[in-house]
């Protein structure tokens, strides 16, 4: 295949993997950050203890955290089927994407609160300040660099899992990998995949990066 044919092949799933990589990040951020909130302040000595809330969001966050993203995705296919009315294209593959990167991310957002200096919340806390307001003034605030970290962290885990959910109808550059690079033997088709795959995942790190330390940077201004 020439250059000028590939440009086109290669702009269209380039553009298809953003699309599915940003979607399912945000809706992964939507879902994973109040479960990684909830596994925090339900633990023992947290602001809502509360043993079988734990347990039970733990369980549902280890099980989805331990299925092999390919398998998850072949078996939620009715799910995504029922959600998008389809289980083909990038828009479908949002759902096993999110469904996937939810769990991995609960547990990043778990790590980064409790990270969080207790002595913060007990003297909110001792000012009578509720735990909502604990949660929006104390803990996200002071989580925020790690937060961000853990989502720089989980939209490069989207983009893996996007170049797997090429083999099973998702679009994208995995899918030009496979149908175009793989099964035409086309070794330069390949390569030119996963370089692209490569900046894109390298993009993503750099912005994380100056993100948290400009982050940090003001957090110690302000301190």
């Amino acid at each position: 295949m020439s250059w000028n044919d590939m440009q086109p092949l290669l702009a269209q799933g380039t553009v298809d993997t953003l699309y599915m990589v940003l979607w399912a990040a945000l809706v992964t951020v939507v879902g994973g950050l109040p479960l990684g909130i909830l596994l925090v302040l339900t633990d023992q000595g947290g602001l809502l203890r509360n043993t079988v809330v734990n347990k039970v969001v733990g369980v549902v966050v280890n099980i989805g955290r331990s299925l092999p993203f390919i398998i998850l995705l072949i078996a939620i296919i009715p799910f995504t089927t029922w959600v998008v009315g389809t289980f083909i294209g990038p828009t479908a593959m949002i759902v096993p994407l999110a469904v996937g990167a939810i769990p991995f991310f609960a547990r990043l957002v778990e790590t980064a609160v409790r990270e969080v200096d207790h002595g913060l919340v007990e003297a909110v806390q001792s000012m009578g300040g509720s735990v909502p307001t604990i949660v929006r003034k104390v803990l996200l605030p002071q989580a925020l660099p790690s937060l961000v970290s853990g989502v720089t962290t989980t939209v490069i885990v989207l983009i893996g899992y996007s170049a797997m959910a090429g083999a099973v109808g998702g679009e994208g550059l995995g899918s030009l990998a496979i149908t175009n690079g793989f099964q035409r033997f086309d070794d330069r088709f390949m390569l030119v995949t996963v370089v692209l795959l490569v900046v894109i995942v390298t993009v993503v790190q750099l912005i994380g990066d100056i993100a948290v330390r400009l982050l940090a940077r003001r957090g110690r201004a302000t301190s």
